[in-house]
């Protein structure tokens, strides 16, 4: 009688982490967008037009020292995109 249930507890706990195991390996739907994708790399030439663009505007605005590094920063962020 103690056998049969040992038994059935093992089979129970088994069962219940098979079902465990299979619902975390679910794929989100195919048009879902991924929480944890990582973001799309840069090349070495995009970043540098990047920041020549943020230099340029920059200068366009004769900012210097503290302010022009604050809008190069934000500048970089946007893309190089004026604001």
């Amino acid at each position: 009688m103690m056998k049969s249930s040992v038994v059935a507890a093992m089979l129970i706990s088994l069962a219940i982490g098979t079902g465990m195991a299979f619902a975390e390996d679910a794929a989100p739907p195919a048009n879902a967008p991924a929480a944890n994708a990582p973001a799309a790399k840069m090349s070495t030439a995009d970043k540098k037009a990047i920041a020549k663009s943020c230099s340029e505007q920059a200068t366009a605005k004769g900012l210097h020292g503290k302010a022009r590094k604050q809008f190069r920063k934000a500048c970089k962020q946007r893309g190089g995109k004026p604001e």
